[in-house]
């Protein structure tokens, strides 16, 4: 598909008129999903798109080593109630994980399985939650990629259900009382009682007993006055004396605490005294059992005045910032992301397992719960990340935790503290043959002279692991950079089929540690946020920049690819610096930064980009916006959007717009590079059948093999 013409979209004289500045917004109209001009014109891409995908020769041996790849299946850390564990697992057979519990006995049940509620595929299981005793089960599923979850309550012996669908139940944790009669939870207000468009907002903390009419019986516990885009989290402590609930502002990088003593007051209307209120970090709180030898005791992870974490130790009656005690202090390398507190009488002493990340690369060490200091490490099986760590209701003595890395699919481990032994206690469902590849982790230099880390993946042996400035493969070869930079989200090794796919058919793959994550800390955050949102897009330059430099790729086989607010990222580095890249793939992006908060979720972020209302911000969202960037007669590189109909976050309107501007400006008088839109239906945002998302990477990698001259067989090796 060497040149063509695309459809034509109407271009309109619509502008804003925003702090003294007129801004067009030519394809306003394609906002309008519903529009007979967006239905034809979405119609019309998906034609050339298919026209497009009959030159793609890649596409069918992609679709098969994914779906290889992906057959080891799926497995998760155990959740201990009742003497019962629950988990989920996905067969290599199957196109989503079930729920399972398994009595003390080794007897495994089934619970949940998304194919059995619907045969389709498209339902998926959102979040679950066993009551404290684990005869009891809340769970959330939503359709077609929505996300918009509703509740139901099984028994976990007869799976019966006890009671839902309770609708409005997005994002919602479930806190059980003892007794499993209530639960506190969170939910939107019926659409009828909030402004036109504002659905999605104003949640509330409420008190739901099992059984009951939750529109009638519910009793509002906390969220009134506050922030329309507030999200909460809720916990109540094993014994159910301690309620806690933390508020934050939409994914503003702050929360409020609050605790109540529901011994001391009623589950209806309990008496919350402030932990942290107004302040500007993260805090989280762990409030010691009854039966601990910490009782008494409140831990808290913070980042207020330690950017990387550190935990401190506080009376249970005395929360005051003043009262905390540094217990495990920050570390000026590594970021303290986590804790799990094992302090079962078996043991001489209560120990804290400590995860870190140190450079994007996970730790795990042990330290003294009542003095901090440390006394061992407990080694990972290779320099990769570690996904949660789980221990028993009531600390004991064992700790569950998962480990990946970008050849290792998830396993699940197990250290007994006694013996000081870790052993593997699951690992995935089945294994597949995988190819030999190489990583190493390289330090390249930003414009403004910042070091950042990349992972750069190549095919090899991996004898060296990621060492720093480790040699690479001999290059140049088709290379995919990929990055997200924001929310504090760090990007670091896991097992990633797409990535093996592509360097087991001969090409690279880089993933950089970009400014606006979290790898090393929340100043490395701030440092990619809101004025300072430009930095990411530099960082992701000099990737590119490196890996030419260094020989691994060259400009004409150099690709970038990037998702939601990696999506943003390749949007604005594809009209910055047209000129660096040969292809892009663009996945449920935010491109139109001017109008971002009037669509999907897009106002809960304006504390990570800002809001156009302030002038200042103003100028920092137009500065960079892909969609008011791009400019007739440029050469853009190859670009393939990939969007998801159902998608509720970002919607889809984005990546319509800006599709439409780059057809426009390189459509005089025949396009050379295709800019082409992939549009799924009943797929959203996050979760989906293996089979979906073996479809859309198998085309995404299908494109960009041809773009960057990858040449593979049907069966997904090189030629």
């Amino acid at each position: 598909m060497s040149s063509f013409a695309y459809p034509q979209a109407e271009r309109l004289t619509v502008a804003d008129h925003l702090h003294g500045r007129d801004v067009p917004d030519p394809y306003r109209w394609l906002e309008d999903p519903k529009d007979p001009r967006t239905e034809a014109w979405g119609a019309a891409q998906d034609s050339l798109l298919a026209e497009a995908r009959a030159g793609w020769p890649a596409t069918s041996g992609f679709a098969a080593r994914l779906a290889a790849l992906m057959g080891t299946g799926d497995v998760s850390a155990p959740t201990w109630r009742g003497g019962r564990r629950f988990l989920t697992r996905r067969l290599p057979s199957q196109e989503h994980a079930v729920l399972l519990v398994i009595e003390a006995d080794g007897t495994e049940r089934v619970l949940l399985d998304p194919v059995a509620l619907d045969p389709s595929g498209t339902t998926t299981l959102d979040g679950w939650q066993p009551s404290k005793e684990g005869d009891r089960l809340a769970y959330l599923v939503s359709e077609a990629g929505t996300e918009e979850s509703v509740l139901y309550v099984i028994d976990v012996d007869t799976l019966d259900r006890i009671e839902g669908p309770i609708t409005r139940a997005r994002y919602t944790p479930v806190a059980w009382l003892p007794g499993g009669e209530a639960y506190y939870y969170v939910r939107k207000p019926h659409p009828d009682t909030v402004p036109e468009g504002e659905e999605q907002f104003h949640r509330r903390v409420q008190l739901h007993k099992v059984g009951t009419d939750p529109d009638v019986e519910d009793v509002e516990i906390f969220g009134a006055g506050k922030p329309k885009t507030s999200y909460y989290g809720v916990s109540v402590t094993r014994d159910g004396r301690w309620l806690e609930i933390d508020t934050h502002a939409g994914t503003a990088p702050r929360n409020d605490v609050y605790v109540a003593d529901l011994a001391a007051s009623s589950h209806e209307c309990p008496e919350l005294v402030p932990v942290q209120v107004g302040q500007d970090n993260l805090t989280s709180v762990e409030i010691c059992d009854a039966d601990s030898p910490l009782t008494g005791s409140v831990l808290l992870w913070t980042d207020r005045d330690a950017p990387r974490g550190r935990i401190c130790v506080a009376p249970a009656g005395e929360l005051a910032y003043e009262n905390w005690r540094d217990l495990v202090p920050e570390d000026p390398d590594a970021v303290l992301n986590s804790f799990a507190l094992l302090d079962g009488p078996e043991l001489e002493r209560p120990l804290l397992a400590v995860a870190r990340t140190r450079h994007a690369v996970g730790e795990l060490a042990l330290h003294d719960a009542r003095t901090g200091e440390k006394v061992g490490e407990i080694p990972l099986p290779g320099l990769g990340t570690l996904a949660g760590l789980t221990t028993r209701p009531g600390g004991g003595h064992e700790l569950w935790f998962g480990y990946t890395d970008y050849t290792t699919p998830l396993q699940i481990h197990h250290f007994d503290a006694r013996a000081g032994l870790t052993t593997l206690w699951e690992r995935p469902p089945a294994e597949v043959e995988l190819p030999q590849v190489r990583t190493r982790q390289v330090t390249y230099t930003s414009k403004d002279g910042t070091a950042i880390r990349m992972f750069v993946i190549e095919a090899g042996q991996d004898d060296a692991g990621a060492a720093e400035g480790a040699e690479g493969a001999t290059g140049p070869k088709p290379t995919i950079l990929y990055g997200y930079g924001g929310f504090n989200i760090s990007m670091t090794p896991v097992y990633s089929p797409r990535i093996l796919a592509w360097v087991e058919a001969g090409g690279a793959y880089a993933v950089a540690n970009l400014r606006g994550g979290s790898e090393e800390g929340e100043e490395w955050h701030r440092a990619g946020m809101m004025e300072n949102k430009q930095n990411v897009y530099d960082d992701f330059h000099a990737a590119g920049d490196w890996l030419v430099d260094d020989g691994v790729t060259t400009r004409a086989q150099l690709g970038i690819f990037g998702g939601s607010n990696g999506g943003l990222l390749v949007g604005v580095a594809l009209t910055q610096h047209p000129e660096k890249y040969a292809a892009v793939l663009c996945w449920a992006p935010l491109l139109d930064m001017i109008r971002y908060e009037q669509h999907g979720l897009g106002v809960t972020w304006n504390e990570e980009y800002g809001t156009v209302e302030d002038p200042e911000q103003f100028g920092w969202l137009i500065a960079y916006s892909p969609y008011h960037n791009v400019h007739e007669g440029t050469a853009y590189p190859a670009t393939l959007f990939a969007v998801f109909d159902s998608d509720s976050r970002v919607d889809p309107l984005h990546a319509r717009k800006l599709a439409a501007a780059l057809q426009h400006a390189t459509s005089a008088p025949i396009a050379e590079k295709p800019v082409l839109f992939r549009a799924e239906r009943e797929a959203g945002h996050a979760a989906r059948s293996v089979s979906k998302t073996v479809g859309v990477y198998a085309d995404m990698w299908g494109f960009m093999a041809a773009e960057l001259g990858l040449e593979v067989t049907p069966t997904g090796v090189p030629v």
